[in-house]
């Protein structure tokens, strides 16, 4: 009794199916999963504190407001001039003011005041004398990033 083989064993036929049925299943999960993109978060966090001085019924005229804020941990001194015109009864300013700014908190050295948390306090003085003042503290800030799923 004699068996006849075919041509093309069974073997190769499996495993061409098994490569064809990978590679199809491979096609249909990368098809199915969403396009990876990156995510760039630009986060920024700056703290400021606003300080302003009013001459509420507009007596005095025009003044020079003389802004002083003083660190207390480091004891440096920041000071900020500004110069009201008639039609002027206040102004708000902000420390610290970015020294890219013409007018900016700056210490008698020239050194642009940073928002370093700690106490601070300050006064405005309007013809040399202390019109106003008052104190603060800054608060340590920080960033966090989330990532969103969709």
């Amino acid at each position: 009794m004699m068996i006849t083989v075919p041509a093309i064993s069974f073997p190769k036929r499996a495993a061409r199916a098994g490569r064809a049925t990978g590679a199809l299943l491979a096609l249909l999960l990368l098809s199915a999963a969403a396009p990876a993109r990156a995510q760039t978060w630009m986060v920024s966090t700056t703290a400021q504190i606003k300080l302003g001085i009013l001459d509420k019924y507009g007596q005095i005229g025009p003044y020079t407001a003389t802004f002083v804020v003083h660190n207390e941990k480091t004891g440096k001194d920041y000071f900020l001039v500004k110069q009201l015109g008639q039609n002027q009864k206040g102004v708000d300013v902000l420390f610290p003011t970015d020294p890219s700014d013409p007018e900016y908190f700056k210490a008698e050295s020239g050194e642009a005041a940073t928002a370093t948390p700690g106490r601070y306090t300050w006064e405005c003085r309007v013809k040399g004398v202390k019109a106003v003042g008052g104190r603060f503290v800054f608060p340590e800030v920080a960033n966090d990033v989330t990532v969103i799923n969709r």
